[in-house]
């Protein structure tokens, strides 16, 4: 919990000193009440039945003070809302490798699957593009909040040859810069979202790329997908066999990781589907929500006139008085 104006919580100190005098004049009470009364007749003049009753009664008027005094200070508390205006574009990696079946029940087919549940839970209102990426790069469904039209292409996409990671940032930056600016000039918050299991290997340099993204101020969190004991099977056509060759398909995370650190994004791995849903999570909540200050005052004042209504309880029924 925060306050909103703290500086008026200096006033807790005036309610100290109030404190201090009630002490003060009840050591004072005792004292004089001492003097003046016989031991016999110092119960009549002390009762001490009533001391603890009056002291409850003050002390709840002193607790409705500081509780006042507490919200006038507008205490608020953090809380997680949707977000009115982002962009994420989610970049899927559909090379070659992306077909091994060291995850269930293959990499593909696992990352279109848990990329269509992510969109489905970020908040409406948050526009969500496609890009698919293999020895090119293509924008497949521009920022949008029509999440139908994001499922389909991530439901489309195949797998291709190569592998340019570079040429997917460099044409997610693209998207993300033709979004519309909003009332103020500014554009929305917005973050890539990529996920791959290999390296670059054709196109623009990852390190031109993190430049691009670097200087547009957009973070690139990355997603390595898969084990290191992945593989494939592949028929080369300059030979007659009719045997496939197994190519081991590692996944690469090295570069990933770099691209993520360099952009101000997050690094996650994967070695299956649920650790995969469960990253798109982490990331749905860190794109699709904000946190921000709610004012709980009213908690406060509710809180301070049941103390301060307690308190002239106890001394109308205790004292038959008021305070």
């Amino acid at each position: 919990m925060n306050f909103l104006n703290p500086t008026r919580l200096w006033l807790l100190l005036v309610l100290a000193g109030l404190l201090l005098a009630y002490l003060v004049m009840q050591r004072r009470r005792q004292v004089y009440a001492a003097r003046l009364a016989s031991a016999e007749l110092f119960d009549s003049v002390m009762p001490r039945r009533s001391g603890w009753r009056r002291h409850l009664a003050a002390f709840l008027s002193l607790l409705s003070l500081a509780i006042f005094i507490t919200g006038f200070a507008r205490p608020a508390r953090p809380v997680e809302v949707p977000r009115e205006r982002a962009t994420v574009i989610v970049a899927i990696d559909v090379s070659l490798s992306m077909e091994a079946e060291d995850v269930d029940p293959n990499r593909l087919v696992a990352a279109k699957l848990a990329a269509s549940r992510f969109i489905d839970e970020l908040p409406p209102t948050l526009n969500v593009g496609i890009v698919g990426f293999a020895g090119t790069a293509s924008v497949l469904v521009p920022p949008t909040t029509d999440r139908n039209l994001a499922r389909r292409a991530i439901e489309n996409l195949r797998l291709d040859e190569s592998t340019a990671i570079g040429e997917a940032i460099f044409t997610s930056l693209d998207a993300l810069l033709n979004v519309p600016a909003d009332g103020s000039g500014s554009l929305p918050p917005a973050r890539i979202v990529l996920l791959s299991d290999g390296e670059t290997t054709v196109g623009r340099e990852d390190t031109e790329a993190i430049a691009a993204a670097q200087q547009a101020q957009i973070p690139v969190s990355t997603i390595a997908f898969g084990t290191r004991g992945g593989t494939i099977l592949y028929d080369d056509p300059t030979t007659e066999a009719v045997e496939q060759d197994v190519i081991p398909v590692p996944v690469g995370d090295d570069n990933l990781r770099f691209i993520a650190e360099q952009t101000g994004g997050s690094f996650f791995s994967a070695a299956s589907l649920d650790e995969l849903e469960a990253v798109y999570a982490d990331i749905g909540s860190a794109i699709g929500f904000e946190t921000i200050d709610r004012e709980i005052t009213d908690w406060f004042v509710g809180a301070g006139l049941i103390a301060l209504i307690g308190s002239m309880i106890l001394s109308v029924f205790w004292f038959h008085r008021l305070g």
